[in-house]
């Protein structure tokens, strides 16, 4: 189990907490596979698993929450749903108090909080390099939206194509730059349309996700991107990841590793990348890829996910009733 620094939430001390019945409308929003029952207390169970295998198993309940304002006033919003977690293992922050639901479920605090925040978010994630104090930031409402009031740079937006699962959030990948060789984006995968007859995914085939790391991209097409990548790093040899994860590192003798520009297309949208969103550091002399091709993570039907290190010192917008994704380059570490 993970132990928690911070103060642990006592639902004996609050007058608004409430479990939720095995029979609710609540309870049953969740699969067969995350839901169960204590029948003994009649008390909805929850049991939720990651990709990088961490976990939650608890009680399913509702609360009234409290979230910071803009005019410095907290916001409540009674009868909240969320997981009162008793057993909670993995990679989880030992700082903080949970996991926040983005996603397009209906049990996200997003899908819940709907129009009281006008469908729309956002979120800042600061680089790992940045100052260590730094936070990264989310915003809640219509004004959290890039509106490119600010002089930073310009936004780009592109659509939210809706597929199943919903809790996703999918783009349109078109192609990705580096340096001035276009590699355009093949997609293996295929999906059912509206008739029932299966075809290759063009719309939709990369899952935009904050709670990933790292870039996953088809194997078919990472080929020919990684050789394009290892074409345009100049004084530097490739070596072979010591952790065994990434697929690209390069290590330089005594020169500066000079790393290629990189610009990802999607559909309506051109987001240049930096060196800080596109290779990880992992020593003085040594940086890696963050993008990996699909086939090398253990993940079914190898989805390609657009990862948060491609996001940092991003204001990523999302605005679920226009059905867009809008990007603003921007200093994350900077108060917002």
């Amino acid at each position: 189990m993970t132990e928690e620094n911070g103060p642990i939430f006592d639902k004996e001390k609050s007058s608004s907490y409430k479990s939720e019945p095995c029979d609710s409308r609540n309870c049953n929003a969740l699969s067969t596979t995350e839901r169960g029952c204590d029948e003994a207390k009649g008390v909805c169970k929850y049991r939720y698993s990651y990709g990088d295998k961490s976990f939650t198993r608890g009680d399913v309940a509702t609360e009234t929450i409290s979230i910071g304002s803009a005019s410095g006033s907290p916001v409540s919003f009674p009868g909240t749903v969320f997981g009162c977690g008793y057993n909670n293992g993995g990679n989880f922050d030992e700082n903080g108090s949970g996991i926040i639901g983005l996603g397009g479920g209906n049990l996200s605090l997003i899908s819940q909080l709907g129009s009281s925040i006008s469908n729309k978010f956002s979120y800042c994630l600061s680089h790992k390099s940045s100052t260590m104090n730094s936070t990264s930031v989310i915003n809640l409402g219509t004004s959290s939206i890039p509106s490119g009031a600010s002089n930073v740079s310009d936004v780009v937006s592109t659509p939210l194509v809706d597929k199943e699962p919903q809790t996703y959030y999918y783009l349109t990948l078109e192609a990705i730059s580096v340096g001035n060789t276009k590699i355009p984006y093949t997609s293996s995968m295929y999906y059912p349309n509206d008739d029932g007859v299966s075809s290759a995914a063009t719309k939709g085939n990369i899952i935009i996700d904050s709670g990933t790391t790292l870039t996953l991209l088809e194997s078919g097409f990472y080929d020919s991107f990684g050789a394009a990548v290892e074409e345009s790093v100049t004084g530097a040899k490739r070596v072979s990841d010591p952790q065994g994860l990434l697929s690209h590192c390069f290590k330089s003798g005594s020169a500066e590793i000079g790393l290629p520009e990189m610009t990802v297309h999607f559909s309506g949208a051109d987001v240049r990348l930096s060196a800080l969103n596109a290779f990880v550091k992992m020593s003085e002399d040594m940086v890696c890829l963050s993008m990996i091709p699909t086939n090398e993570v253990a993940i079914t039907n190898e989805v390609a996910i657009y990862g948060n290190f491609a996001q940092m010192d991003f204001l990523v917008g999302y605005d679920l009733e226009a059905r867009r994704v809008s990007f603003q380059r921007m200093d994350c570490s900077a108060d917002l």
